[in-house]
């Protein structure tokens, strides 16, 4: 038996258009319509969370620079470090010194230090030229010395820091150089004279030594007391 499809009637309205027809039109102006709406609600309603966490974000990573480069605590970290390592550097050339009865020195320039032994055959000072540990030191660009020894200010100039090739025979500490004999350290007749000296007995002689910031008054200082130990100084502003 055959079946007969029915077919709907398209009902036309009094303008000739039919009802379909003005329905699909309805529904594409909507549809054109919602991203205008949306747009206007959005404008209306501000920034989005994602937007206010990207500009958290780039606010923390520019005040995590700001305290990386100061320090935690808001001081130099630069000159901490060099204070830091100063200090270290000195304790460990005099157990150095100690060990072999030798007696060291530190001989300052404006931005930098080297060290440097008393040679009992030769009677005179010499480079430190054998342990890497004592070489020649460059401060940071920025970082400068001032060093008072026995309560009289020293001149610092960076010419101290140059070593001189004839100097350095024979390199370093060496056996003809080891003994405790030394009854008169002359620091008048040997370009390598060190400022500060570290005696292999444990004792120093009086000195201050600061490293400041140019031109901001920071500084940290190093100095001897009475008993032979090294003070290590806090970091301090000057005053205003």
């Amino acid at each position: 038996m055959a079946r007969r499809v029915g077919r709907a009637s398209t009902q036309i309205s009094a303008t000739g258009t039919s009802t379909t027809d003005a329905a699909r039109a309805s529904v594409v102006t909507a549809v054109t319509a919602a991203p205008s709406l949306a747009a206007g609600r959005r404008s209306g309603r501000g920034f989005t969370l994602l937007e206010i966490l990207v500009v958290v974000v780039i606010i923390g990573i520019v005040l995590a620079g700001a305290i990386l480069s100061l320090g935690a605590t808001g001081k130099d970290r630069a000159l901490e470090q060099e204070r830091d390592r100063l200090a270290a550097i000195a304790a460990y050339v005099r157990e150095r010194g100690a060990m072999l009865t030798l007696e060291y020195g530190i001989r300052c320039g404006s931005h930098g230090y080297r060290f440097t032994y008393y040679d009992n055959r030769l009677l005179r000072w010499l480079p430190e030229t054998v342990d890497d540990t004592l070489r020649p030191r460059r401060l940071p660009a920025g970082l400068r010395l001032r060093l008072v020894v026995e309560g009289r200010e020293i001149v610092l100039n960076d010419t101290a820091l140059t070593i001189n090739p004839a100097s350095t025979l024979p390199p370093g500490g060496t056996l003809s150089a080891l003994g405790s004999g030394v009854t008169s350290l002359n620091v008048t007749t040997s370009d390598d004279s060190p400022q500060i000296m570290l005696f292999s007995n444990g004792d120093t002689n009086a000195f201050s030594l600061t490293l400041e910031r140019e031109n901001t008054g920071r500084s940290a200082t190093l100095q001897s007391t009475q008993d032979g130990t090294l003070q290590v100084g806090d970091i301090i502003e000057a005053a205003r």
